[in-house]
């Protein structure tokens, strides 16, 4: 099943909907781009308002090659030069123009950097071809230095009217029955933000299907939008049968390879014979596509890696279930865990000896497993 969000994806810059002055900035930028003074933007703004999308339908316009990058899966300067200096450098595969679309600016700060954003500004200032940086909230101090390098574009949350709009539009081309108070109800519980509301209503859309969705579904929907455990989100997986599609969505403080710990920890506790290996080949594909997104950093996969662990697990059952299993934290973190625990100890050990034999802490760690066959016999190491 094709996410909306994604099947829909404004193709033009006019059919995106909402901040008309940013799309004027952001049109301009790339129209104009061999006068620009600065060869870079900044889209920030909440999620869900069209910063990706209008990078996309700009591309579309000038039929440029687009370039999508993640910054968060890289932040020292050898990285950044190597990724995105390569793809300024490197002529478009069609010998067309191109753009540089790079995603959450925000992670490729901070005390790992290592001379990130300084080898990130250098070649903003040689770039050939029109940047664009994405991030959530661009006055953090630590994005300072981008200001005299790029020009700021500020989107804001899309008002009630325009997602209400959006969701016509949509509804029209999918032959939805959908009464004017459920627009309503899923615009304002959106909260501005285009994507959450796409997503909500191709949700209802499942559900009932021929019939009409009413207000009553739509906030039947929002009542169920609470945070919860993971436990909660595997029981979901696990014990249905199908709409597990959002089943991690509002799980809190928990990461994609994370999710792929917990399921592979407990799915023999749950299934057993075909099913438990239709439901590893669903994972083992979703890990195929996450080393996809690795080596080529195309992070549309993650739509994939999200429906084949939970649509692709859940189905792999032949009914639902509903007999209780204690579920339980992966045993690779908790092997991490000690291993990180004993090295704290053997650093702490290495820093004493250290201060004894007056030499340095790296040195004292590299000796350790020399000094404990020397005085296993004679007196308790950890003593030291």
């Amino acid at each position: 099943m094709i996410p909306w969000t994604e099947k829909y994806r404004p193709r033009k810059l006019k059919d995106i909907v909402g901040n008309v002055e940013a799309r004027k900035k952001i049109l301009d930028f790339v129209k104009n781009f061999p006068i620009q003074r600065r060869k870079a933007v900044l889209l920030y703004g909440p999620a869900g308002s069209g910063k990706t999308s209008i990078a996309y339908a700009l591309a579309s316009e000038f039929d440029y090659e687009i370039i999508e990058l993640n910054a968060s899966d890289f932040r020292n300067k050898q990285q950044i030069k190597e990724i995105i200096g390569q793809a300024i450098q490197q002529k478009s595969l069609f010998s067309k123009g191109k753009i540089i679309l790079v995603d959450e600016i925000d992670g490729i700060t901070g005390t790992r950097d290592r001379g990130g954003l300084s080898e990130l500004m250098r070649l903003i200032i040689g770039t050939c071809y029109p940047i664009i940086l994405v991030a959530n909230d661009a006055w953090q101090a630590k994005l300072r230095p981008l200001r005299s390098k790029t020009q700021f574009i500020e989107l804001k949350a899309l008002d009630k009217e325009s997602i209400v709009s959006l969701l016509q539009k949509t509804s029209k081309k999918e032959k939805l029955k959908i009464s004017s108070d459920a627009f309503e109800t899923i615009s304002i519980t959106a909260r501005g933000d285009a994507r959450a509301a796409i997503t909500d209503l191709q949700i209802l859309a499942s559900v009932r299907k021929e019939n009409e969705i009413t207000k009553k579904d739509a906030l039947d929907l929002c009542s169920r939008e609470k945070d919860e455990n993971i436990f909660q989100a595997l029981r979901k997986i696990f014990k249905a049968k199908d709409k597990t599609l959002r089943a991690f969505n509002n799980v809190q403080n928990i990461n994609t390879n994370d999710i792929f710990l917990w399921i592979d920890e407990n799915l023999p506790l749950e299934y057993r014979g075909e099913e438990l290996a239709k439901a590893y080949d669903a994972l083992s594909k979703a890990d195929v596509f996450r080393g996809r997104i690795r080596r080529w950093q195309h992070w549309r996969f993650l739509v994939y890696i999200n429906a084949l662990l939970t649509e692709g697990i859940s189905n792999s059952k032949k009914e639902a279930k509903t007999d209780f299993t204690s579920y339980k934290p992966p045993s690779r973190i908790l092997k991490i865990w000690i291993v990180k625990q004993k090295q704290a100890k053997r650093k702490e050990i290495a820093e004493k000896l250290a201060k004894i034999i007056h030499t340095s802490k790296k040195r004292a760690y590299k000796e350790l497993p020399f000094l404990e066959i020397a005085f296993q016999d004679n007196i308790p190491f950890t003593n030291l």
